[in-house]
């Protein structure tokens, strides 16, 4: 299988709604996250797992760590998105 590209939304131009919304949700799960810079909530998260990730060059992280920390992000986004689809569901068979 091919290496897939880093960091680009299948949606050109959403990548500032995603940083958004990653915010937003992380915020909400209790972590500190500077609305300028999203994407360093991974460090916060890495923390507090355990996980010694840091910015720059990080070879001697393994990939089960480096999936803890994405796994705990990308969790939490789907999770919401998730709500906000059901939610939206309920609120359509109300109309």
């Amino acid at each position: 299988m091919g290496r897939r590209s880093r960091r680009r939304p299948v949606v050109p131009d959403a990548g500032r709604s995603l940083d958004a919304f990653k915010a937003q949700v992380m915020r909400r799960e209790g972590y500190a996250v500077d609305p300028q810079n999203p994407d360093s909530v991974k460090y916060e998260v890495a923390r507090t797992l355990g996980v010694p990730l840091k910015p720059g060059y990080n070879g001697q992280l393994t990939t089960e760590d480096a999936g803890r920390v994405g796994g705990q992000i990308g969790g939490s986004m789907v999770r919401e998105m998730i709500r906000l689809a059901q939610q939206n569901l309920v609120n359509r068979q109300n109309l």
